[in-house]
């Protein structure tokens, strides 16, 4: 591991997960079971539960880390492994920019989900937005395995792909606070968003 992940890993990843489970948790209905695609190390997912007492949580990933805050299935990246409609609520955090076909994995989001799908992931708008998310990217996820195809999307891409799966978009938070102030003007400014979108 090379010293921008390890700078990312002390002084980034924690202040991330703990901003995220709060974001999502305020964000999240009220529901029993929640599925996180792409939960990584299950750390946000665990956050989230325990922000949510009795809510019932599982997580898949296509890389299966050695330890995890939550019990991870096997994931193939295309083909979610539960029926249709399993659970209220589908989470993916930063997890569509790292499919080869984004709107498949919505798409097969939105079948397993009954009440609504919780996102948070990028815009690719504004200055210089693909090289400093690419940047980003590869420090927090590169050392981890995890494919990065860098497949970003402009919020009006967002709203075509909520159009076309009929997904209403009942809330979007831009400008999370995920970093400390110093670096937040870089890496913070329009590239992230949390949404809910509802499954009519």
């Amino acid at each position: 591991m090379g010293l921008p992940a390890l700078l990312h890993d002390r002084f980034v990843h924690g202040r991330r997960v703990d901003r995220l489970a709060e974001l999502l948790s305020a964000s999240l209905p009220s529901c029993r079971r929640l599925l996180d695609v792409g939960c990584g190390d299950g750390r946000i997912t665990r956050a989230v539960a325990d922000r949510s007492p009795g809510l019932e949580v599982a997580g898949i990933d296509v890389v299966i880390r050695p330890e995890t805050a939550v019990p991870v299935s096997a994931y193939d990246g295309s083909r979610i492994p539960f029926d249709d409609n399993s659970f209220e609520v589908v989470m993916m955090v930063d997890v569509l920019h790292h499919s080869q076909d984004p709107l498949a994995v919505l798409r097969e989001a939105r079948r397993v989900a009954s009440a609504a799908l919780l996102v948070k992931d990028h815009c690719l708008d504004g200055l210089a937005a693909y090289p400093t998310l690419r940047l980003m990217d590869y420090v927090g996820n590169a050392h981890h395995g995890v494919p990065l195809p860098y497949n970003y999307w402009p919020r009006e891409r967002w709203r075509a792909a909520c159009a076309e799966l009929d997904l209403t978009v009942v809330s979007w938070q831009g400008r999370p606070r995920l970093y400390p102030a110093p670096v937040r003007p870089i890496f913070e400014r329009s590239l992230h968003f949390v949404a809910l979108l509802e499954v009519p």
